[in-house]
């Protein structure tokens, strides 16, 4: 049978199965999805493929997914450093965007963001930001894959007036988004405390009319806590089950302030988590109690934030820290085992965006969403067990190539849709006029 394109790898590690590890076998892909995975040699008798890849020495994984991000605030990386979240926010990040936030601005970002995630691995992320209209047509123009945040915010900007209006723009671009086969849309209420009591309950509604997820930042700091209990008299989380938000749809980030009680309750309503540990380290939010989640059995995905509290969009540095971390908050060395962060940074936040039947495994009919990690170099050797090795000891300069829908975005690590001196020299313009 002639196939498109022929992948053969030293080593496998599809996810699905959990805990499984190939070797010596050939991902087969035509028409932009995975058509057979099969031992190499089975592959030379069964395919003729028009392009044929020969990886030796790489772990081939599907892409990762960045489940939460602010990709355009990469031209903001470094803007404001050592600060606590609302002194970083209401002192330095908002006036610094009520000044320069445009759609020149959040493109170029955007386009900036795409690369550095691209080269590190990621073939989607979910983002939440102003002119998100701006950010799909940079995530179009990387070929990248991308859940499009519709976000919403009391405040007026550059982008909307109220909440009112926020919504009626996220609401037209979900429209002109709805067919695209890489780009969806979420909603993306900011936070408890930038949006209302009636934005917040129109958002549940329309998210079940429309069938799509809703992202939020939720229980950062025990300040967002206390700022709810003084003008609700509820915690944050509590609002948002007596609004109608605590459903299946919820995709929450970072929640470092949580009791045992709210872990049960949110297991219960089958939502979701994106943890960030580098910017919740970062910022002194505090610690997202991971492994106590996912032994409640919530669906735990894993994201890196925005560039301008991270400083990176470096998943491999985020699985290996989030690994880390889980061990030291549990007091436990079997927390946030290898296998386990990798699901996070996969399959799992496939599942929280809704997308768990086209990415975040490497099985048949499944989107040819793939990343090859070249692991003969001299910081990468010996190789005993990839999975493990995958989380400690390889980080993103070993990503070698990288597909999104079967399309190659970036082959023995360049890049083949986007021009990094061009992008280089527009960081620097953005520099400039920033400083």
């Amino acid at each position: 049978m002639q196939v498109d394109s022929r992948i053969d790898a030293t080593w496998i590690i599809p996810v699905e199965p959990a805990d499984t590890v190939w070797q010596n076998h050939s991902v087969i892909v035509h028409e932009g999805r995975i058509h057979d995975i099969l031992p190499s040699k089975q592959a030379d008798q069964t395919y003729q493929a028009r392009s044929h890849e020969t990886l030796n020495h790489h772990i081939l994984i599907p892409g990762l997914i960045n489940a939460h991000t602010h990709a355009a605030m990469n031209l903001l990386r470094g803007y404001a450093d050592d600060l606590p979240l609302m002194t970083w926010l209401q002192e330095y990040i908002w006036p610094a965007e009520a000044k320069w936030i445009s759609n020149e601005f959040v493109f170029d970002g955007s386009l900036l963001a795409c690369a550095e995630m691209i080269r590190g691995g990621v073939t989607c992320f979910a983002d939440m930001y102003f002119f998100p209209e701006s950010t799909a047509r940079a995530v179009e123009h990387s070929g990248m894959r991308a859940v499009i945040g519709l976000i919403t915010i009391d405040f007026p900007s550059a982008y909307a007036q109220d909440a009112h209006d926020y919504l009626q723009k996220g609401l037209q671009l979900h429209d002109q988004l709805r067919n695209h086969s890489l780009i969806s849309t979420m909603f993306a209420p900011h936070g408890p405390y930038t949006v209302s009591d009636e934005p917040l309950a129109k958002i549940a509604i329309l998210a079940e009319e429309l069938d799509v997820p809703i992202h939020i930042h939720l229980h950062e700091t025990r300040e967002e806590i206390q700022q709810s209990l003084d003008k609700y008299k509820l915690r944050p989380l509590a609002r948002l089950e007596k609004l109608g938000l605590l459903t299946p749809r919820l995709i929450s980030a970072h929640m470092t302030q949580l009791t045992e009680q709210e872990i049960d309750l949110y297991a219960e309503a089958g939502a979701h988590v994106v943890h960030c540990p580098e910017s919740n380290l970062k910022l002194a939010s505090g610690f997202c109690p991971v492994q106590a989640l996912l032994d409640a059995g919530v669906n735990v995905a894993l994201g890196t934030d925005g560039a301008a509290s991270n400083n990176d969009l470096d998943m491999f540095g985020e699985m290996r820290t989030a690994a880390l971390l889980a061990k030291g908050v549990a007091q436990r060395a079997d927390a946030g085992k290898a296998e386990t962060i990798l699901r996070m940074a996969t399959i799992n936040a496939a599942r929280a965006l809704g997308l768990e039947n086209q990415i975040g495994s490497i099985e048949k009919n499944k989107a040819a969403d793939l990343v090859a990690i070249n692991i003969d170099q001299l910081d990468s050797l010996p190789l005993y067990h990839p999975l493990a090795h995958l989380i400690y000891s390889a980080n993103r300069q070993h990503v070698s190539h990288m597909w999104v829908a079967g399309r190659q975005l970036m082959r023995e690590g360049e890049l083949t849709t986007l021009d990094i001196n061009e992008l280089a020299e527009s960081a620097r313009h953005w520099q400039a006029k920033i400083a």
